[in-house]
């Protein structure tokens, strides 16, 4: 089976929603999320929940930052739940286009080994411009067994390794939080504003273009390419607040044929409660 590219536009979605393998995923996160999912979602797509499923929130932020992976056994039961098996062909999306939390969801699922997944381009805003069949309530799973996992398979850094590294030439610390919360100007999240010192700021944001769907691969690559220096992509830690929206950069990383950089889960939230 070839590789299938990290995102799906709306138009190639149409021609799989009668696929038996198909698992449409709505990982809309914020206030109202699931309320809103209620009231409107891609027919038949399954709600997962950032807080409670893709992440494992600890009492002290210190520990992790604010949206820790769930441990590999929290993970298996819950993709089961969703009746995600190793065959399905998983479609994920959010209102965000892909950055909350979609390309989270997506990046964990890669990061077991699970190569049939892909982020919805545009999310669902770009699916209802295509008419991409809509519905309400509460959708119900064809639960599975837990899910077959041995580890996280995706490179991950720790705070201890940012610290060594993020001041070396020879590596990449690259925050992709907004210019501003970088620059320490506002913080509307966290305890104390700025950033880890020698990181560099590309914004997620310089991902799309300007009606939300990701740039070509084309300019994904010369984006990362002139950034990463020839640097290999084990000299490459990218980070955000709390370890979401960085896997938006991930995807556009991706999406360009490069070879994905490590991931800081605790990002922005974890090194500022202890490094500061």
């Amino acid at each position: 089976m070839h590789p299938i590219r990290p995102l799906i536009q709306a138009t190639d979605l149409m021609q799989l929603i009668n696929s038996p393998d198909l698992v449409l995923i709505d990982a809309t996160n914020g206030k109202n999320a699931r309320e809103n999912y209620i009231q409107k979602h891609l027919a038949g797509a399954l709600f997962v929940d950032l807080d409670n499923q893709l992440a494992d929130i600890k009492a002290d932020v210190s520990q992790g930052g604010r949206h820790p992976l769930p441990t590999l056994a929290q993970f298996s039961e819950t993709l089961g739940k969703l009746g995600i098996s190793p065959q399905s062909h998983v479609v994920v999306y959010d209102d965000k286009s892909g950055a909350n939390a979609a390309a989270r969801f997506w990046w964990m699922l890669l990061a077991i080994g699970h190569s049939r997944v892909q982020v919805l381009d545009g999310g669902i805003q770009a699916a209802e411009r295509a008419g991409v069949p809509m519905s309400a309530g509460i959708e119900q799973p064809k639960e599975n067994l837990p899910y077959p996992i041995k580890a996280w398979q995706l490179p991950q850094a720790d705070m201890a390794e940012v610290e060594q590294v993020a001041q070396d030439p020879d590596y990449l610390v690259v925050d992709v939080r907004d210019h501003d919360r970088y620059l320490g100007l506002v913080e509307p999240i966290d305890l104390i504003a700025g950033h880890i010192p020698g990181a560099i700021n590309i914004p997620f944001s310089e991902n799309l273009d300007a009606n939300g769907l990701f740039k070509s691969p084309s300019e994904l690559k010369a984006i990362y390419q002139e950034s990463f220096a020839e640097r290999p992509a084990d000299h490459l830690i990218v980070h955000c607040g709390s370890g979401v929206t960085a896997c938006h950069t991930l995807l556009a990383v991706a999406q360009a044929g490069l070879e994905i950089p490590k991931l800081y889960v605790g990002s922005w939230s974890e090194w500022s409660r202890n490094k500061c």
